[in-house]
C-alpha cells in the first residue's frame, strides 16, 4: 500500500472485503456498482415503486429509499413486496437519520440500511464541548449501547449496512475534539465500525461524503489508511460528492471527487447526487465507471519518494511568470486552433464583449487568460487581459513578436535559436522519459511554462508522475494541464475533463487548464433538460467547463457556488424548480456559496461551508441561514426567495447584475 492505495503509478483496484446485499456482491474486486435514491414520499407506495422501477431499468443496482420515521420504515415492506411482485429483485436500502427505531424496523425488511454516525445517537446543537478522556470514553459507550441492537438485527437477518459520514453533519462531540476536518469524518465512522467489529459483524460499507471534493477525497484516503493501520483490511467504499447540485456543475463536482478516487483504484459502489430526477443520475454513474472497465494497464516508472501529502492541500511551489504560477490562481487557455477565422464577436464565448461605439471591451468573471490561435494571427487589438499564443513557426515570422507568446513542441525549444525574452510555452508529453530531462535542463529558464499532456493510456497517473518528479528535483517551472477529449457526448466530455484535471488540481498540481476537443464529433446530448449545442458554441462550452473545474477544485472562484441536495422523500419543496429560481436571481454573486436544502436532515449541518442557507422547515415553509445561524424562521415559500435576496443585501454581498462587468 502506497499511503492510501496499491500504487500511485499503476492502476490497481484496492482490495476490500466482500459484502453481500441480497443477491448482489460488492467489494473484493467485484464490478463497481451504481446506485441512486428515490425522491418520492415513502408513504406513497405506488409512486415509490414506479420511480424505483425507472431507476432499475436505467441501470441502478441498488435503490435507496428514505425512512425518516417508523411508519416509513414499516411501509418499506409494501414497497418491497410490490417490486418483487412485478419481478424486480434489486436490493433496497433504507436511509436513516436520527431514528434508531426506524433503522431497527427497516433492517428486518430491506437488504441494507444506511446510518449517519453524526446523528444516529448524537444530536447536533453546534455547541463546543470540552471532554476529558474519561468523559469521551463514556460517550463511546453510549454509542455502543444504542448502536449494538441494530448490529444484532443486521446479523440475524443478513442485512448489510453502510456507515455513511457526511462532512456537514458531524456531531458536536466529534467537532469538539477533531474540528471540521477530514480526520473528524474518519473518526466518526470508525467509532461505529469498531462497535460492529466487536460484535463480529462485517457486512459493512463505508462512505465519507462532502460537498467539497477536496475534503471528500482527503477523508476517503485517511479512512483507508486508518482501516489498514488498525485492522489490516479495508471495508468496501461507497463514493459520492453530496449536494453536488444540478447540470454541468453537479456532474463536474462528482467527476472530480469520484473520478480522483476511482483513478487510484478506490471505490466499490458510486452514487452521483444530482438535483434532478434520480434515473438521470445513472447514466452519469455509468460514464464514470466505464472509464475503469477492462482498463489496459501499462507500466509507469514508480516514484521512489512521495513529495507531497495526499491528506492535505498544498499547492506545488512554482516560480511566477506573468500571471502564471507562484501565488497566481490557475489560468485558462482558450483553444482557437481549429477556428477558420477569429473575429471580435467570437471572443464573447470566452468572456469578452466588444462595444464598437466606445471601442471598449467588457470582461466577465469567467474570461479566459490566453487564446491559442495556432497558425493564425489576430488582426485586431485584444483586451489587455487576454494574451495570444501561436505556433513558434508563425511567431518567428511576426514583425511584432512581443504581442504573441510562442508555443514549442517538445525539444523544438532546445533546437530553435529564436525565443521570446519574456514568456515561452513548451508542449511536453509526460509519457516521454525525455520530457523530465528537458525540464531539468530548463530549470533556471525564467521564461518557460510547460503545457503538459500525456499519450499514456492512464494519462492522470502519467502526468502526476511527471509533476511529482518535478517536485522531487525541485524544478519550479509552472505547468498548465493540457487535456484533449475525443468523446462523442457532452456528459462524457464533462466527466473526462473533470476527472483528468480535477484529480491533479486537488493535490495542488497545475497552474492552468487548456481543454481541447473535436467539436465535429460531438453528438447532441441532454444535460439537465437542455441540449448544449443548441445554446452554446464549443468555445463557450470549453471555457465554462474550465472555470467550473477550477471552482469545484477550490482553486479559482469565478461564480456563485450552489450546494444543492438531491431531492428525496423528506424534501419539503420542489428542489429542481427552487434551485433554478435561486440560480436565476443570484448567479452573478461571484464567490458566494448558497446551500439549497429540502429538509432539516440535509439542513444546517450539511450546508457545510455555505455562506447562506435556504432550508425546508415545514410544509410550505423555509428557514434562512447566515452560515449556520438561523436568521429567519418559517418564511412562507411564496416570498422565501425575496427574503433570501433581502438577507444577501443586509449581509452586504448583493451586487446588482449590471455592475458586474468592467470595461477596459
Amino acid at each position: 500500500m502506497e499511503t492510501y492505495c496499491p500504487s500511485l503509478t499503476r492502476y490497481s483496484r484496492l482490495p476490500t472485503l466482500e459484502v453481500k446485499i441480497g443477491d448482489l456482491l460488492l467489494g473484493n474486486f467485484h464490478p463497481i456498482r451504481v446506485q441512486t435514491m428515490t425522491t418520492t414520499d415513502t408513504m406513497d407506495t405506488l409512486a415509490t415503486v414506479e420511480q424505483s422501477i425507472r431507476c432499475i431499468e436505467a441501470g441502478a443496482e441498488l435503490v435507496r429509499i428514505t425512512a425518516p420515521s417508523k411508519k416509513e420504515a414499516e411501509n418499506l415492506l409494501n414497497i418491497k413486496n410490490e417490486l418483487r411482485r412485478r419481478g424486480y429483485k434489486t436490493p433496497l436500502v433504507a436511509d436513516i437519520h436520527f431514528t434508531p427505531n426506524a433503522a431497527e424496523i427497516a433492517a428486518r425488511i430491506v437488504e441494507k440500511v444506511r446510518v449517519n454516525p453524526g446523528n444516529y445517537v448524537d444530536r447536533k446543537k453546534f455547541e463546543h464541548i470540552e471532554y476529558t478522556d474519561a468523559e469521551y470514553d463514556e460517550e463511546i459507550e453510549r454509542i455502543r449501547e444504542r448502536f449494538t441492537p441494530l448490529v444484532t438485527i443486521c446479523k440475524e437477518y443478513g442485512t448489510a449496512m453502510r456507515i455513511g459520514t457526511n462532512h456537514g453533519s458531524l456531531s458536536d462531540r466529534i467537532m469538539s475534539r477533531y474540528g471540521d476536518t477530514p480526520m473528524g469524518m474518519v473518526e466518526s465512522a470508525m467509532e461505529f465500525l469498531r462497535v460492529a467489529r466487536d460484535e463480529s459483524y462485517h457486512n459493512i460499507i463505508l462512505s465519507m461524503k462532502s460537498s467539497n471534493p477536496q475534503v471528500m477525497v482527503q477523508a476517503y484516503r485517511l479512512l483507508i489508511r486508518q482501516m489498514d493501520a488498525e485492522f489490516g483490511v479495508c471495508y468496501p467504499l461507497h463514493l459520492g460528492v453530496t449536494e453536488a447540485g444540478d447540470g454541468e456543475d453537479g456532474r463536474i463536482k462528482s467527476a472530480i471527487g469520484i473520478g480522483t478516487l476511482l483513478e487510484d483504484g478506490i471505490g466499490d459502489t458510486i452514487r452521483v447526487s444530482l438535483t434532478e430526477d434520480p434515473e438521470f443520475e445513472i447514466p452519469v454513474c455509468r460514464d464514470l465507471v466505464k472509464r475503469y472497465e477492462n482498463r489496459t494497464v501499462k507500466e509507469i516508472t514508480p516514484i521512489q519518494k512521495l513529495p507531497y501529502s495526499p491528506f492535505e492541500y498544498r499547492r506545488r511551489v512554482t516560480r511566477g511568470l506573468a500571471n502564471i504560477g507562484g501565488t497566481h490562481v490557475p489560468v485558462v487557455v482558450a483553444d482557437f486552433m481549429k477556428a477558420k477565422t477569429i473575429h471580435r464577436e467570437d471572443l464573447k464565448a470566452i468572456g469578452y464583449s466588444y462595444d464598437e461605439p466606445s471601442d471598449k471591451w467588457t470582461i466577465g468573471d469567467a474570461a479566459a487568460d490566453y487564446i491559442y490561435t495556432g497558425k493564425k494571427v489576430i488582426n485586431f487589438d485584444l483586451p489587455g487581459t487576454l494574451r495570444p499564443i501561436c505556433d513558434h513557426a508563425q511567431w518567428a515570422e511576426l514583425d511584432e513578436r512581443d504581442r504573441y507568446i510562442p508555443l514549442y513542441q517538445g525539444n523544438e525549444y532546445d533546437q530553435k535559436g529564436e525565443r521570446s525574452e519574456t514568456l515561452n510555452f513548451i508542449a511536453v508529453d509526460a509519457a516521454n522519459e525525455e520530457s523530465i530531462e528537458q525540464a531539468d535542463k530548463l530549470r533556471d529558464d525564467a521564461t518557460v511554462v510547460l503545457c503538459c499532456y500525456s499519450s499514456h493510456p492512464q494519462s492522470i497517473l502519467s502526468v502526476r508522475r511527471f509533476i511529482m518528479e518535478l517536485m522531487v528535483r525541485d524544478i519550479r517551472i509552472p505547468v498548465i494541464l493540457a487535456v484533449e477529449s475525443e468523446h462523442t457526448t457532452i456528459d462524457e466530455q464533462l466527466i473526462h475533463f473533470s476527472a483528468e484535471t480535477g484529480a491533479l488540481l486537488i493535490d495542488g498540481m497545475g497552474d492552468g487548464l487548456w481543454l481541447m476537443n473535436a467539436p465535429e464529433k460531438i453528438a447532441n446530448s441532454r444535460v439537465s433538460g437542455r441540449t448544449y449545442l443548441e445554446t452554446k458554441n464549443n468555445h463557450q462550452f470549453l471555457n465554462n467547463i474550465a472555470f467550473s473545474i477550477l471552482q469545484a477544485a477550490r482553486t479559482r472562484i469565478s461564480k456563485t457556488e450552489y450546494i444543492s441536495c438531491p431531492s428525496c422523500g423528506r424534501t419539503l419543496f420542489d428542489l429542481q424548480e427552487t434551485t433554478a429560481r435561486i440560480r436565476q436571481m443570484t448567479h452573478h454573486l461571484k464567490g458566494v456559496k448558497i446551500a439549497i436544502m429540502g429538509c432539516i436532515v440535509n439542513g444546517p449541518g450539511e450546508m457545510a461551508d455555505a455562506d447562506f442557507g435556504y432550508v425546508g422547515s415545514g410544509p410550505g415553509k423555509v428557514t434562512l441561514y447566515r452560515g449556520k445561524d438561523i436568521v429567519k424562521r418559517s418564511v412562507d415559500n411564496a416570498i422565501a426567495l425575496e427574503e433570501l435576496i433581502n438577507l444577501l443585501k443586509e449581509s452586504n454581498v448583493w451586487i446588482e447584475p449590471q455592475t458586474l462587468t468592467t470595461p477596459l
